[in-house]
């Protein structure tokens, strides 16, 4: 699946091209599955070439979940047949194919405790979610967490992440997604659509990730709930991340990384029990989901 436009979802064309061929240091994966994350759409959509410029015709899929089917040169902590997931690089050619090229030091062996295509709804968002949490914000056992836009994937992970070190977790989200929210583990659901969150929280929080794209003067009254000393995490780019001075509350705008090592940690963390990869529509009435996600057109394709 390839777009040679800048565009909406009608930009993307199915259509063959030549099987690529991996150089020195990286390998070819026979693509499980992939996955679609916002960035990908802001890609697409062309509003993202500053930091991600990407050549065009491009095929999406930052995630992929597949196993190794040829190795390049000098390449030895892999070998064909092994089951991997990775976060590629953001530029490079992705996943949404049947093979993609994929450099060795972003693999982290998959998931043995759920099937292989599930695994590619780990990588991009749970790294999201523990670099925010843990790199960029610091939490600490016992302490207060606040996860607006809670009830999305990154969130998920988010409240699971946060519950597993001990810190007590408010999280954000609509009617709809207030059980998924309950279930990952939240302390405290606030139904943004029913209160104001600012009235809703009744002490200071030492931290406060934002996951919603909400107006920016909203952004700055939920920086009022974080305590003299804490951390505002934001994860959405279009949003500026204000911080208070006055008041030593940092502000952290995420830029999520690969990491293989984090990602095999989360994966030791699937494995275990620990963590779950969840799909929040995969239960819902399919009239429902289809309602709610925007039709695609596949040139070349009925």
């Amino acid at each position: 699946m390839r777009f040679h436009e800048y565009g909406g979802p009608d930009v993307l064309r199915y259509e063959d091209v030549e099987q690529p061929t991996p150089g020195a240091g990286e390998v070819r994966l026979r693509v499980a599955a992939t996955s679609f994350n916002g960035v990908d759409a802001g890609i697409r959509g062309g509003y993202l070439q500053g930091p991600f410029p990407v050549t065009l015709p491009h095929t999406p899929g930052i995630d992929v979940a597949g196993t190794v089917d040829a190795l390049g040169e000098g390449v030895e902590k892999v070998t064909v047949g092994d089951a991997v997931v990775a976060f590629l690089p953001m530029t490079a050619p992705g996943a949404a194919s049947e093979f993609v090229i994929a450099p060795t030091e972003v693999l982290a062996a998959a998931p043995t405790s759920i099937p292989l295509p599930d695994a590619a709804a780990l990588p991009m968002v749970g790294l999201t979610a523990r670099q925010a949490l843990f790199d960029d914000a610091g939490l600490q056992k016992g302490q207060r967490v606040l996860i607006n836009g809670a009830g999305g994937a990154v969130g998920g992970y988010a409240i699971q992440l946060a519950r597993r070190a001990d810190a007590h977790v408010i999280a954000t989200g609509s009617a709809r997604s207030a059980e998924r929210v309950r279930a990952a583990g939240a302390d405290e659901v606030i139904d943004h659509t029913d209160s104001t969150v600012a009235d809703a929280v009744a002490e200071p929080v030492d931290v406060l990730l934002n996951l919603a794209p909400i107006a920016p003067e909203e952004l700055v009254a939920l920086a009022a709930l974080v305590k003299d000393g804490g951390v505002l995490v934001n994860t959405v780019p279009t949003i500026e991340t204000p911080a208070d001075e006055a008041r030593g509350v940092r502000a952290v705008g995420v830029f999520v990384r690969s990491d293989a090592e984090q990602l095999s940690r989360l994966v030791a963390l699937v494995d275990g029990g620990d963590l779950r990869v969840a799909f929040p529509h995969r239960d819902e009435p399919l009239k429902r989901r289809m309602r709610a996600r925007p039709e695609i057109v596949i040139r070349g394709r009925s």
